[in-house]
C-alpha cells in the first residue's frame, strides 16, 4: 500500500496537466480560447500548441512550424498564471475541434485537451462568460440559492 501511494504522490507531484479550456467569440468572427494548466512549481516555462488533427494553428515552441494556412490567422501566446492563449481570426461555420497541448521542454512531457466549439454558439468574451463556463456549478447554487433558502423578496 506504501508502494503505491508513494508511485501515485511523485507521478502526480511530477506531471503537468491541462486543467481548463475556455474560449468566447470576439468582433463575432474570431475565437479567443485560454488553455489554462498546471505545472511543476520548478519546471521552466512549457510550450504550448493549439491544432485540429495533424494541423497546427499556432505554438510557442520554436521548432515546430505552423500550418501555412494559419500563419496570419491564428497566435498563441503564454500569459502569467498559467494561460495559453489563442486568437484564432475568421472562424469557420459550424463545428470546430481544438485541441491545447502543454508540453515540457526539460523532459518532453505533454498533456493535451480537445474540445468542440460551434460557432453558433460562442457566448462573446466578457467576464460573465468566462465565469459561466469556468464556475457553471458556482453559477448553479448561487442561482438557486434563494429558492434553497426559501427567501421571498416582496
Amino acid at each position: 500500500m506504501l508502494f503505491l501511494a508513494t508511485i501515485l504522490l511523485f507521478g502526480f507531484a511530477s506531471a503537468q496537466k491541462v486543467t481548463q479550456l475556455n474560449y468566447c467569440s470576439i468582433d463575432d468572427q474570431h475565437l479567443r480560447m485560454d488553455c489554462k494548466y498546471a505545472v511543476p512549481a520548478e519546471s521552466p516555462t512549457p510550450y504550448c500548441k493549439y491544432t485540429n488533427g495533424e494541423r497546427l494553428f499556432d505554438t510557442t515552441d520554436p521548432d515546430e512550424e505552423q500550418h501555412a494556412p494559419f500563419k496570419k490567422k491564428a497566435r498563441a501566446r503564454i500569459f502569467p498564471g498559467n494561460i495559453c492563449r489563442l486568437l484564432f481570426k475568421n472562424l469557420p461555420n459550424g463545428k470546430s475541434n481544438f485541441t491545447c497541448s502543454i508540453k515540457l521542454a526539460d523532459t518532453g512531457a505533454t498533456a493535451t485537451k480537445t474540445t468542440v466549439i460551434y460557432k453558433k454558439l460562442l457566448l462573446p468574451c466578457s467576464a460573465w462568460s468566462v465565469l459561466f463556463q469556468s464556475c457553471s456549478g458556482l453559477m448553479l447554487t448561487l442561482m438557486t440559492l434563494p429558492m434553497l433558502l426559501d427567501i421571498h423578496w416582496l
